[in-house]
């Protein structure tokens, strides 16, 4: 009988989560950047293979929120830790244990399921002996089933980590047939992924007011014909995406489809404009409105 079993990531803004989860299931499924609070929704990414499935959990970094869009990513929170078998606490191995890490492990600690513990970007340390005081202070905090040192973006222990997950889940048939990713439409996953080339693009010049919606989508077996709206706070803001003559923005758009086209297998011809609209991240229907589950008449 093989195994099975939903498992949630959890863990502070920015700690690698969305790089982690890429990573396990060998395929980009969630949009990462330097910017913390990039993920804003639940998203699953399913690993299949010989001794079972295991359905990972993306979710939102854990903060206090001050906005709607804030509020809507703590609810994403809730709904990644539902139902979970297993939870992955991420923690930032070079940078030590905070408050942040303290708030997150208070709601993993909720859950009622086995908790690892995963110290990730230990590629940044210079010696793995650096990791003693670090495993010692969260030994004091909770009792975890076990303590992994990893690196996401090096890949470094992740086989590991799947051993002691697939030891942890129950026996199981899979949720899902093979050759199952995502539980995302494609519009939302090109959505997600022109966010994140802008998130990139701009580096510093653009806090999170950024949010990208789909207007018009025609495909063929070959092509893509994708539309979208950046929409942003502020005339100053749309003028950064924009630059001089719009150059910044076909400069954008052009590295997005080169994106959009490698995720999709096809070609894609993608056209993205820029509108305005005044303190979006604090207006409940539009923040709702962002919810791809609502593109799945889900939501």
């Amino acid at each position: 009988m093989t195994k099975a079993g939903f498992v949630t990531i959890l863990g502070k803004p920015n700690v690698g989560k969305s790089t982690l989860l890429n990573a396990l299931v060998g395929s980009k499924v969630s949009i990462t950047s330097r910017r913390a609070q990039t993920t804003r929704d639940a998203i699953q990414g399913v690993l299949s293979e010989a001794r079972g499935q295991i359905v990972f959990v993306d979710s939102p970094g854990i903060h206090e929120p001050s906005k709607q869009l804030g509020k809507r990513m703590m609810r994403e929170v809730s709904r990644a830790t539902q139902g979970c078998h297993a939870a992955l606490l991420m923690v930032d191995a070079s940078m030590g244990i905070n408050p942040s890490d303290e708030r997150a492990l208070d709601v993993a600690k909720r859950l009622g399921a086995p908790l690892l513990l995963l110290a990730n970007k230990v590629d940044k340390l210079d010696r793995m002996q650096e990791l003693l005081p670090f495993l010692d202070r969260c030994r004091q905090l909770h009792d975890f089933e076990e303590f992994i040192p990893i690196s996401a973006t090096k890949r470094i222990n992740l086989d590991q980590v799947l051993t002691a997950l697939f030891k942890t889940l129950p026996e199981s048939p899979q949720f899902y047939p093979e050759g199952y990713l995502t539980d995302q439409p494609q519009k939302f996953l090109a959505a997600e992924l022109i966010r994140e080339r802008i998130l990139r693009e701009t580096h510093d010049e653009l806090p999170h007011a950024v949010a990208v919606q789909i207007e018009r989508w025609e495909e063929t077996p070959r092509k893509l014909l994708i539309f979208a709206t950046a929409v942003v706070e502020r005339q100053g803001q749309k003028a950064i995406l924009l630059g001089k003559n719009g150059e910044k923005m076909k400069e954008l758009a052009s590295r997005a489809r080169q994106s959009l086209e490698a995720s999709f297998d096809r070609s894609v011809r993608l056209e993205v404009f820029v509108k305005v609209r005044k303190n979006w991240r604090n207006n409940d229907g539009f923040v709702q409105d962002l919810d791809f589950r609502r593109i799945l008449g889900q939501g």
